[in-house]
């Protein structure tokens, strides 16, 4: 059974930075790519970052590049998001989900399994 689950949220002031973590289990989930999107009150969820399953890709919407990391530990079973120079515009609801096609792509429809998401909040 696959399952997502996102920690590492809170409330940061603007500037500053958060790491978040995406645990996941079952065992395919290792070859599935992983994606983190977002979703503010009042918009549609969008996509901020997705990282292959072997770890060699990566891929970063525009507002996050340069900013924002994305990493992987498949020992650990666990994907990272490091947000660094955090914007009010950041505040949201961050989920991380798997997308069994291995593409790291931005759509959200593409993505099969998905987390309950986890709340950062930007103070400014």
């Amino acid at each position: 059974q696959v399952q997502l689950v996102e920690s590492g949220g809170g409330v940061v002031q603007a500037g500053g930075s958060r790491r978040l973590s995406c645990e996941f289990s079952g065992r395919a989930v290792t070859k599935c790519a992983i994606g983190w999107f977002r979703q503010a009150p009042g918009k549609e969820r969008e996509f901020v970052s997705a990282i292959s399953g072997d770890t060699r890709r990566t891929y970063y919407a525009d507002p996050v590049k340069g900013r924002w990391t994305i990493s992987r530990d498949n020992d650990k079973r666990t994907v990272y998001l490091q947000m660094n120079s955090l914007k009010a515009a950041d505040t949201a609801v961050y989920y991380c989900a798997a997308e069994v096609k291995d593409d790291g792509s931005a759509f959200v429809g593409l993505y099969d399994y998905w987390g309950q998401g986890t709340q950062v909040t930007v103070s400014s």
